[in-house]
C-alpha cells in the first residue's frame, strides 16, 4: 500500500486531498517533525533533505507535493493521452508551487503579486467551473489548496475576485477537502 509521510501543518494535506478525491488507498504516517522525525537516517533515505511530503509506492520514493500530484494523476488514469493535455495539467501543478505560493505567502510580494496572479485566474473561472473544463482535477487540488491555505492561514480575502472566491469556497465543501485539508490546524 502507498505510504504517504507528512506531519502537522505541513503540504502532505495537499497530497491526501488528492489521494481521497481519488480514492486512492494509501497509509498516512505521521512524523513529529518538532521532535525531528524527518531528519532521521530512516527518512532521510527517502528523502535527503528531509522536507515533508513523501510517498513511497512499493519500491519507488518520491518527494516534493507537485511532483506526487503529478505521479498519483498519471498512476491513477486522470492526465490524458496527449502530451499537451498532460503539459497544461503539469502547467498548473507548477504555477501553485512556484508561482502561487510563492506570489501569496512571501509577506514582500504579496500586495503586488496578488491582482497580478488572481485577476487572470478569476477571468479563467468565468469561462469554466474548473481549471482544466467541467470536472476537478489534479490542477484545482494544486492551485486550489494554496488558495485555501492564503485564506484560512492568512486570512486573505478574495472579495476583489469573486469567481476565485466562489471556486475556494466550492472546494472547501468538498467532502474529500474538509477530511484532509479543511481538518488541517491553524
Amino acid at each position: 500500500m502507498l505510504k504517504l509521510y507528512g506531519g502537522t501543518r505541513s503540504r502532505a494535506s495537499i497530497v491526501q486531498w488528492y489521494l481521497e478525491e481519488r480514492e486512492i488507498p494509501y497509509e498516512f504516517v505521521q512524523l513529529n517533525l518538532e521532535a525531528g522525525e524527518h531528519q532521521q537516517p530512516e527518512y532521510l533515505a527517502i528523502n535527503p533533505f528531509g522536507k515533508v511530503p513523501a510517498i513511497v509506492d512499493g519500491d519507488f520514493q518520491l518527494w516534493e507535493s507537485g511532483a506526487i500530484l503529478l505521479y498519483l494523476a498519471e498512476k491513477s488514469g486522470e492526465l490524458p493521452e496527449s502530451i499537451e493535455a498532460r503539459m497544461t495539467a503539469t502547467q498548473w501543478v507548477l504555477f501553485a508551487n512556484a508561482t502561487l505560493g510563492v506570489g501569496l505567502f512571501v509577506e514582500a510580494s504579496r500586495e503586488r503579486e496578488t491582482p497580478r496572479l488572481l485577476s487572470p485566474l478569476n477571468q479563467i473561472l468565468e469561462r469554466q467551473a474548473f481549471l482544466l473544463g467541467d470536472k476537478l482535477t489534479v490542477a484545482d487540488v494544486a492551485v486550489g489548496s494554496y488558495l485555501a491555505y492564503a485564506s484560512m492561514m492568512l486570512g486573505l480575502p478574495f472579495s476583489d475576485y469573486p469567481v476565485v472566491d466562489d471556486y475556494v469556497k466550492r472546494l472547501s465543501s468538498r467532502e474529500a477537502f474538509t477530511k484532509t485539508i479543511g481538518k488541517r490546524p491553524s
